[in-house]
């Protein structure tokens, strides 16, 4: 299964993005991370399968909100409020659990990142 993001941009602070990772075949859970300039990459939003399981870095719980479209194969990350901490780039991964999304190790399969850029 190949992923690919898109979706990113250059928006103020306060304003909304909807990005959106669309896979070549059916995934299992899926998940966003980010990375921003000069740290680590982090954990944002996971999925499950059937969309009844979501989970959420605490410092997006609230304005982010992760959803799927089997039928179209795509799960999106609404992302609502967006401030300068935000910026980075985003990437989502598939993974074949359902536990533990919050790592990235549990994921096997990466698309390539989109760069979201909040200035204020």
């Amino acid at each position: 299964v190949q992923l690919q993001a898109s979706g990113g941009g250059l928006v103020q602070a306060g304003d909304s993005l909807r990005l959106s990772c669309a896979a070549s075949g059916r995934s299992s859970s899926v998940g966003w991370f980010r990375q921003a300039p000069g740290k680590e990459r982090e954990f944002v939003a996971a999925i499950g399968g059937t969309g009844d399981y979501t989970r959420y870095a605490d410092s997006v719980a609230g304005r982010f909100t992760i959803s799927r479209d089997n039928a179209k194969n795509t799960v999106y990350l609404q992302m609502n409020s967006l401030n300068r901490e935000d910026t980075a780039v985003y990437y989502c991964a598939a993974s074949p659990f359902l536990t533990g999304l919050t790592l990235q190790g549990r994921y096997n399969n990466w698309g390539q990142g989109t760069q979201v850029t909040v200035s204020s």
